[in-house]
Formats: C-alpha cells, structure tokens, sequence
C-alpha cells in the first residue's frame, strides 16, 4: 500500500492530508509555512506539525509516507522550491514534487480540466487553464505591488479608510475596531504599527469581517471592493486565455472567499455581470486536495 502526503503551505495557515490511492485518511493543520514571510526555521517547525497530525489521524508513521507533493507561494523561484524540497524530505521519505500554491488550487478545483481559480488568502492570484492546456495568471507578485483583495489588502485598507475618514473629521467605528485587534493604545501607535516592517495586516481581517457583518460602512466598503478587485483578476485570466470558449468554469480558494461572505457575493455578481461566459461556482475548494490528486499521480 501505498501512502501520498498532499501539503498546501500558506502565509496563515499550513494544511496537510494523508491518503490512500482513493480515500483521505488524515489532517493535519498548523501555522503558516510560506518561508518568505516566516523564515525555514518556521517553516520546517509548522510543517512538520501538520504532517505529524495528518499521519498520527491515519494511525501512519511518517516513514510510511511514499510520495508528497507540496503547494506553496513562490515555487517559480527555485531557490523557494530547493528550501521546501530539503525541509519535507528530511521529514518524510520517498519524491517530493514542489509546485505553486495556485497549481495545487486548480488542481482540487477542475481535476486537471479548464477553468480559473482564484485565490484570496494571505496573498491573491488568478490562474486559469484553458481547454488546449495553456495557462494564464493575473496577479499575485507580492504584497507590496500586488495581492488585489487579499487579507494583507483588505487590512491595509480598511487602515487607510480609517485615517481618511479621520483626516475629513469623522469619528469610524473601525477605529477602535483596528486598536483593539493589533492592541494598541492610541491612533498615533496605530499608525506606527501599521508602518512597521513588515506589518501583520491579515490579522486585521477577522474583525473587518464581522464588523461588515454587523452593517459596518466603512468595513463593507472595503470587502466590497476587495471583491470587485478579486473579480477583475478573474476577468484578465478569462480574456487573455479563453477566447472563443463559450463557458469558462471559475473556482474560488482560500481563507478571504471562505469567511467573508460579502467578498464572495461581490466577486460572484461582478463576475457573472461582466463575463457572460464565465460560472462562477460557489463552493469554495481546498488546495490541499489538490496537492494530494498531485501527489498520486507522481512516479513512484
């Protein structure tokens, strides 16, 4: 029998499945594993977390595992690929296949078929495969340049929101909403940690999240545009990439579609509006599947 690892190592967040040539057999979750934002010191120490809970569920050793396939941001760059394939093999035994973390995500959405898949988590990306097998991408080049709609957007604006609305004399209830959740005492500290190097501003998306959802203006502005920005991703991929194709099948993925439901909305109807072709499906997929249907097609 033989075991595969699927892993989907992102800025949040680390996933892990264990499975079988049919069925999942075990989970595991732990902190982020993205080495660009967290170091291979913990990166190795979150991804070994997970593949030992995975393993442990499926009452597995990991020398047990027979092939692992790896999804994280940054794969293009071999030195990204060359860090996470040393620290996953001395984890777990046999190949290891390192890819991008929208490779794993359009795997889980389409099986290998076409379509676009979004990504909204830490970071954004749009990547779509069309029927001839070429593929296409739209964003993702880091969060300083890029990430429309992502959690480190969305919390970086809903900051710069709350200080205009400062700036014309308003009082926003996001305010203290943002003090509260980076902890700070004041708007002046406010602005220096949000001026810190590099500054945390995913964890700000939780609270935006359930201050739209309580009728928020400036929190629902924000998510609103989050997903329109989410939605004009899709729409590059679908006009460079699916000329001529009369129905374009789109997938949604990560952490910003699953917990905000006004972002999905928005990216829903937008697209829908915009792009006749395109079916926006509404359940938001899981990239490490993906990277387990990977890793069983890998040579043993």
């Amino acid at each position: 029998m033989t075991y595969f690892l699927g892993i989907d190592g992102g800025g949040s967040k680390t996933a892990c499945v264990v499975g079988d040539e049919r069925a999942v057999l075990g989970r595991g979750e732990s902190g982020p594993s993205n080495i660009v934002r967290v170091g291979e010191g913990n990166a190795r120490t979150h991804l070994s977390s997970a593949i030992e809970q995975a393993c442990a569920a499926a009452k597995l050793s990991t020398s047990q595992i027979g092939v692992t396939c790896v999804g994280v941001a940054g794969a293009a760059r071999q030195e990204i690929r060359s860090v996470v394939e040393r620290i996953i093999s001395g984890l777990v035994p046999g190949p290891v296949r390192v890819t991008g973390d929208h490779e794993v995500a359009l795997e889980a959405a389409f099986a290998g078929g076409p379509g676009i898949v979004v990504i909204a988590g830490t970071g954004s990306i749009a990547y779509g495969r069309n029927p001839a097998g070429e593929t296409a991408r739209a964003g993702g080049w880091g969060y300083a340049v890029s990430d429309e709609g992502s959690g480190h957007w969305i919390g970086r604006a809903a900051v710069e929101e709350t200080l205009r609305a400062l700036d014309e004399g308003q009082t926003p209830a996001m305010l203290e909403i943002l003090m509260n959740t980076w902890d700070v005492p004041s708007q002046e500290r406010l602005v220096l940690k949000a001026n810190a190097t590099p500054p945390d501003f995913g964890v700000l998306v939780p609270a935006i999240t359930s201050a739209a959802d309580a009728g928020d203006p400036l929190a629902r502005e924000v998510l609103a545009q989050a997903g329109t920005e989410l939605a004009a991703l899709a729409k590059v991929v679908l006009q460079r990439n699916f000329a001529g194709v009369t129905t374009v099948p789109v997938a949604m993925s990560g952490g910003v579609f699953r917990h905000c439901a006004l972002v999905r909305d928005i990216f829903y109807n937008v697209l829908q509006e915009e792009c006749l072709h395109a079916r926006v499906r509404t359940a938001v997929v899981e990239p490490v599947l993906g990277a387990l249907a990977l890793a069983r097609k890998l040579p043993l």
